[in-house]
Parts: C-alpha cells; structure tokens; sequence
C-alpha cells in the first residue's frame, strides 16, 4: 500500500471539453500551495483555465505553479492571508486583471482536535474565519464579478468532507465548518436563479500532507504497521481501503465547474468509499 503523496501527471487529470474552459477565464483556488487546494489549481488549470491560486505557504504555491505549467496550465499564485480582509479583496482585484472570474474554489482548511469542554478559542476563531467566513467573503466578492460578466455564469465549490455528513468526537469545530461549507453552497444555488450556482465535494482520506504526516505518530502509540493504521483505523469504515489522491478531489472541482453539472446545484459529491452510506 502506497501512503506516500502522489505527484500529479497529465493522464491523471480529468479532461472535460466545455466552453467555459478557456484562458479568457479565471478560476480562484485557496490553499493552492499543497493537497487538495494544489490539484485543483492544476486540474483547473490543465482544463484550460486561468487559475489564480491563493495561500499564505509563498514556496509551495510557486510549486503550484510550477507543476501546473509542467502541464500545460496556467496558474498566478497570490500570496493571501484568508484571516485578513484586505488581503482577500487584492486576491480577488488580482483575479480580475487576469480574466473574466467564473469559478470558484473554496478549498483551504486546517485541523484542530479537542473535545468541546477543552476546545480552545483561540483555534474556533481561526478555524471559523478560515474555513467559514473566507469563503462567505470571498463568494460575496466573487459572486460580485459573475453577476457583472456578459453572461452571469459562475460556478463556487466548497470543500466539505464526510464531516459535513456525520460528526466524530474531538473534531467539533471542523465538524460545525463542514456542515456550513454545505450551507453557503446552497444558500448561493437558491440566489442564482439558474445562471450561477454552488456545490460541496466530500471526501474520506485523502493522501494530503496534513494526513499523511499522522500515519507515523500514530503508528508508534497503536503499536501496528503504518499500513494497517490506513486500512483499519483511517479507513476502516470505508468499503474502500486505499486513500484517495489529492488529484482524485480536484478532479471533482472540474465536473463540477463543468457543463456536466448543470443540474449540481447546491447538492454534494460524496466521495467516500461508502464510509458514510454502508456498514
């Protein structure tokens, strides 16, 4: 079992023909510099986007770009700090001198595991302003942009998890922002009438640097294999065993940018193994 982070390559992007996808337009990532925010910024940009990736990580997002236009893609890194305002709205100016923005993806998060009674709040506040309020803000300035294009198409994304569908113990904040990623997208598909609309992608274990750097530790206090600490503590409630590939959940960004999902609006791509759904 390979729990080592895989690189991305051009065979493992999803390719979708859609007039949408063209230079002219412009796609915003955050967390554009590794995991997750990273591969979506690729996949985006591989389809044919102008991405604009977002991150307060300088060096990985130059990585970003780097790859993506190993690629063939485009990708403008913007160094952004998502707790300050200020910052969001020159991301976004920045977004608007490269094209027309159209699609948004809310990716960039972090972890903080605590039981309720202990749960600092200094971390809540973080992780709310984060994971919550730089989306709502940066889709409110976004949506801005979509409105005044000729066509007012736009397309957000959220990156939610299969927290955003159950709770687990000790996560509650993650849990709670979850749970909201999946409200904003559907609070934007109910204003856009039809022309701009919103999804959540939720996955399991994903092969991102934030998990992969827990197999180690966890290892040593189970006393098991870091193998079995994927398959029987990570992934064991999923019917599928190996975590998925960063590239696998950008994938889903792009279908659901695409013209495939026309009718996705304000609904969720579950992508879980069955961890949520079977027992």
């Amino acid at each position: 079992m390979d729990i080592n982070e895989p690189v991305i390559k051009h065979d493992d992007v999803l390719i979708l023909k859609d007039n949408h996808f063209i230079r002219d337009n412009v796609c915003i990532v955050t967390g554009a510099a590794s995991g997750i925010g990273r591969a979506a910024a690729v996949a985006a940009a591989v389809n044919g986007l102008t991405v604009v990736g977002l991150d307060i990580n300088e060096k990985g997002g130059q990585e970003t770009c780097d790859i993506a236009g190993e690629l063939g893609g485009k990708v403008i890194f913007v160094k952004t700090d998502l707790t300050k305002d200020a910052q969001i709205e020159k991301a976004v100016a920045e977004g608007a001198k490269a094209g027309s923005i159209k699609f948004l993806a809310n990716v960039a998060g972090l972890q903080h595991i605590d039981s309720i009674d202990n749960f600092p709040m200094e971390a809540y506040d973080l992780m709310q302003r984060i994971m919550l309020r730089a989306p709502f803000y940066l889709s409110k300035l976004v949506i801005s942009h979509i409105k005044e294009s000729a066509d007012g198409f736009g397309v957000i994304g959220n990156m939610a998890s299969v927290h955003a569908h159950i709770c687990t113990k000790n996560k509650p904040v993650y849990n709670i922002t979850k749970f909201g990623l999946r409200a904003l997208a559907q609070s934007i598909s109910a204003e856009g009438e039809g022309k701009f609309r919103a999804f959540t992608v939720s996955a399991g274990y994903v092969k991102t640097p934030l998990a992969l750097k827990q197999i180690p530790d966890q290892a040593k206090q189970r006393g098991i294999t870091q193998e079995e600490v994927v398959s029987d503590v990570m992934m064991g409630s999923s019917r599928v065993k190996e975590m998925m590939a960063p590239i696998d959940v950008g994938n889903l960004f792009v279908f659901g940018f695409s013209r495939f999902s026309t009718y996705l609006v304000g609904g969720d791509l579950l992508f879980d193994g069955g961890m949520v759904l079977t027992y």
